[in-house]
């Protein structure tokens, strides 16, 4: 009788340390997790370095005219008559 308690306490456990809430595939699926979120992380830290970029290149006293104009006619919305303007889906 006491094999048997045992060999049912054995399972038991070897069956939460693989299946439980805390076992193994959980682990598993949170180290998955962590790996997308990183990236995700990553590639909106590059992307908020690249706006922080362009606002220092519109600051007073760093001006870049070449952003300043694009930016003027971007929001006015002027265009040179020989100008051809593409269109880029960002989505």
């Amino acid at each position: 009788m006491l094999a048997v308690i045992g060999l049912c306490l054995s399972f038991y456990f070897c069956y939460h340390l693989v299946a439980g809430q805390r076992g193994y595939f959980s682990l598993i699926s949170l180290e998955s997790q962590t790996a997308s979120t990183t990236a995700e992380y990553a590639a909106l830290k590059s992307e908020r370095e690249a706006v922080e970029k362009r606002v220092i290149m519109m600051r007073p006293g760093s001006i870049d005219r070449d952003l300043l104009e694009e930016r003027a006619r971007h929001v006015l919305g002027y265009r040179y008559k020989d100008e051809l303007i593409m269109l880029q889906d960002r989505s």
